[in-house]
């Protein structure tokens, strides 16, 4: 029986819709800011997003397009800026940015109260610590795709394939949070099969096309691809062999379609509620 397909681009405009309703209330309106150095391709068509999210819901929308050439301290200046501006609610730094520049430290100038994508070490902190705080946009947004569809991690064997600091473990902490029992997988892993097929709920971002085959996934399985990749032909493709395993899978997220819309959603929902938090009404 083939796998139920986890629609992310009708929970993304359920989320965003529930948004513009509270926005509208608002005197005072959320605003998100996103500092972009340089021209690549990716980001600029990240940040097109972003604007359209925003238009969308109702936030205050504000671009930073530095020049590739910006220096450290040209950078941290703009974040200082935006740290101190009033309509300013969350700041977003576009990655990858230029090779001279210091991404760590251009996180940490961020002020964690406006840290909606989740990228300074206090918010990373906090989540490992399981305190409220705000969550990285899309290992959030697998939990409410779970969430939306009635899957509960408790008691559950979850696997997630990647360990990057922002999806694997966070992905993770939050699995453990919803009471999942966790593995986290890696190149270093001896037997990948073996380990995705114990799992319940399958966590793929590892940003490998065709790592997973239906030969590891466990009949009836949560499959959840969270990588954005393109195959030899140019199409965007995740790290699962999607038409296989969607007839072993018991649920399973296309790419595109899936996470990817829910994680822009949940950018606008930080946003909101850091808005929330500096007592915007």
């Amino acid at each position: 029986m083939a796998a139920v397909v986890m629609d992310g681009k009708a929970l993304a405009a359920k989320i965003k819709e529930e948004v513009r309703l509270r926005v509208e209330g608002m005197g005072r309106k959320p605003g998100l800011a996103v500092v972009l150095v340089g021209e690549d391709p990716a980001a600029l068509s990240y940040e097109a997003g972003k604007r359209r999210d925003c238009q969308q819901c109702g936030i205050y929308y504000d671009t930073f397009r530095l020049p590739e050439s910006t220096t450290q301290e040209e950078l941290l200046d703009v974040i200082r800026l935006l740290n101190s501006r009033e309509d300013i609610d969350g700041i977003l730094l576009l990655l990858p940015l230029p090779k001279h520049l210091d991404g760590r430290e251009a996180a940490l100038a961020i002020c964690p109260g406006k840290d909606v994508d989740c990228v300074h070490p206090v918010t990373m902190g906090d989540l490992v610590l399981g305190m409220d705080s705000f969550r990285p946009c899309t290992p959030a947004g697998v939990m409410r795709l779970l969430e939306e569809y009635r899957i509960d991690p408790a008691g559950k064997r979850c696997v997630v394939v990647g360990r990057s600091n922002i999806v694997g473990k966070p992905q993770a902490m939050l699995l453990l949070q919803n009471h999942g029992t966790v593995t986290i997988c890696h190149t270093k892993t001896p037997d990948l099969g073996e380990e995705c097929r114990r799992a319940d709920i399958l966590v793929c971002a590892a940003g490998r096309p065709g790592l997973i085959t239906a030969g590891m996934v466990k009949e009836g399985a949560v499959v959840i691809d969270v990588s954005i990749n393109q195959d030899d032909q140019g199409r965007l493709c995740g790290d699962v062999d999607y038409d296989s395993a969607a007839e072993k899978a018991g649920y399973i997220t296309p790419v595109p379609g899936g996470t990817g819309p829910v994680t822009r959603a949940i950018l606008m929902e930080n946003t909101l509620t850091a808005a929330l938090l500096h007592g915007k009404r």
